[in-house]
């Protein structure tokens, strides 16, 4: 049966990827999967991540970039082992992944032979949507329809197939059938009519706006939506994603990550309108109440389980951009009500510079030679603040970060995003600020940004330690924690060691002309800079 007319799972497999557009795939090669990669098609590409939890974040970050599935090759239970932490992070960041598995032959399943992937559907969950192994070989096609359905549907996320190793070679029942679904569905006009009555009839809103807004493409939207009702705009907690412009007058930042200092920041709002995010993505536990007394809140989500697990308030389900559209049509403009001149959230710098610099320093030397179309990607938990202080995400598609709290992920991701970028020919530079403590949980990933020759610039502030869980100590009294420094790291030698570009920048100067020769470069830059170590308030608004 198997002659040379007879159409294989593998070729049919192909045949179905290069339709969908899966023509990109990330991964790190095992023995079970080898079957699979076989004879690798010309007009596919590899992307090589040195361990499959970078291959995982790059595949993320290209997808996110993209806005379009990604496909990620892992081997067996091993390599997913190894990508659980990332396939965690893309389940949070809701970015449709495509994940296969080897599996060991079928013939051998069950004697629990040597890389089986024993009950292969129950590694990966609860962080993705849907996993599955196909119970016989001519499946393996139609599971991959049904895998990138699956991923692509609200809420979008990663789905997982395992896959035996002697499958490919078997004959397929044909040529598989491709199928299209739809990734955004509209809000129910009556609930619409609802929220419209409840919002016009508000004397003071508040709105907080999360990631699924940009994600739907509902940037211009927000802006609309929100200078239509003239109410001032916060960033949902810990959002991996920035929807509206950090310089827009109505703008006033990232609430407060805690309960009790949440409830107090919006006190005297009778209105809470939650626009694309959880109610809220809430960390450390601050106790207080979760709505300040006499304040409503209103919930858009397009994520049922975060409509559900809201705490507080009254949901309505839809894509973002939609709902937004919707809303603005049904309430008609605020004139009268006043916004408060934003805050002044700038901190002045001192006549003499700091030695070693502070973050704020460091960050504001580099916000100076800013390109104004780069992409930032965010991993330095504890400078975050002091960083977008000075690089204000303004437009759309140019701000990620991870949703999970996991370190790890935003150095490969970065470089998933920056092959994005390249084979887009946006010719927009990403630059990924990775704190040192954190660029070690992924540091593999500066091979294949070298091997790739990216533009890609990774900013590394310096200071020997962990200092976000510093920082977690004083919060949570837990003195003489140990292994928080991280003395003997050599982040220029270890660039250098992966084929990149690096350099030492400790001045203000020193900063700008080194990211300033970065941006030429044919291929990636790690710029280490020495700052000073400091504490700092998680919740600056707790008492």
């Amino acid at each position: 049966m198997n002659d040379q007319t007879t159409l294989t799972v593998y070729q049919a497999t192909y045949d179905l990827l290069r339709k969908l557009g899966l023509t990109t795939i990330f991964g790190n090669p095992g023995s079970t999967e080898q079957p699979f990669l076989k004879n690798f098609p010309s007009d596919f590409e590899y992307i090589l991540g040195l361990q499959e939890a970078s291959a995982v974040a790059m595949a993320d970050g290209f997808a996110q970039a993209t806005k379009r599935p990604a496909l990620l090759n892992l081997h067996t239970s091993a390599g997913t082992g190894h990508g659980m932490g990332n396939i965690m992070t893309a389940y949070q960041n809701k970015t449709p992944l495509i994940i296969t598995a080897g599996q060991q032959a079928r013939e051998m399943v069950l004697c629990d032979p040597y890389l089986t992937n024993r009950d292969e559907t129950t590694l990966p969950r609860p962080w993705v949507k849907w996993a599955y192994q196909p119970v016989r070989a001519q499946d393996v096609p139609g599971a991959l329809m049904r895998a990138y359905a699956v991923a692509l549907q609200p809420p979008a996320g990663p789905v997982y197939v395992s896959i035996p190793l002697t499958d490919w070679d078997q004959p397929a029942l044909g040529e598989a059938v491709v199928r299209t679904v739809s990734s955004r569905y509209a809000p129910d006009p009556d609930r619409i009519a609802l929220f419209a009555d409840r919002i016009r009839k508000s004397q003071n809103p508040v709105l907080i706006y999360g990631p699924e807004i940009e994600r739907s493409g509902g940037w211009h939207a927000g802006i609309k939506f929100a200078e239509r009702l003239n109410a001032p705009v916060y960033l949902a907690p810990l959002a991996d994603r920035a929807s509206f412009p950090q310089t827009h007058p109505q703008f006033r930042g990232m609430v407060p990550i805690a309960i009790g200092p949440l409830s107090k920041k919006l006190a005297g709002h009778d209105l809470i309108i939650v626009v694309g995010a959880q109610v809220f993505r809430y960390y450390p536990y601050i106790a207080g109440d979760y709505l300040p007394k006499g304040t409503d809140l209103l919930q858009i989500t397009n994520d049922p389980y975060d409509a559900a697990a809201a705490i507080v308030g009254d949901s309505l389900l839809a894509d973002a951009s939609l709902a937004l559209e919707a809303l603005a049509d049904a309430i008609p403009e605020v004139t009268l009500r006043s916004v408060s001149s934003r805050a002044d959230i700038e901190r002045t710098l001192p006549a003499k510079p700091h030695n070693p610099l502070t973050a704020l320093e460091a960050f504001t030397a580099l916000g100076d030679v800013r390109p104004a179309n780069a992409i930032l990607v965010n991993e330095t938990a504890s400078n975050f603040a002091d960083l977008l202080q000075n690089w204000p995400i303004v437009e759309p598609e140019s701000y990620y970060t991870f949703a999970s709290g996991g370190l790890g992920w935003g150095a490969p991701a970065a470089v998933g995003i920056a092959i994005a970028q390249k084979k887009q020919g946006t010719g927009r530079p990403v630059i990924a600020a990775i704190g040192d403590g954190a660029l070690q949980y992924s540091v593999q990933s500066l091979y294949t940004a070298a091997q790739q020759k990216l533009k890609l610039i990774f900013v590394v502030p310096c200071n020997d330690e962990y200092a976000i869980l510093k920082n977690f100590a004083v919060l949570e009294n837990t003195p003489n924690v140990p292994a928080l420094d991280l003395p003997g790291l050599d982040i220029v030698a270890t660039a250098n060691a992966f084929g990149c570009i690096g350099v030492a920048a400790n001045t203000a100067e020193e900063i700008k002309q080194a990211f300033t020769t970065a941006l030429d470069a044919d291929g990636p830059t790690v710029i280490a800079i020495r700052i000073a170590r400091q504490m700092r308030s998680l919740v600056p608004d707790a008492d």
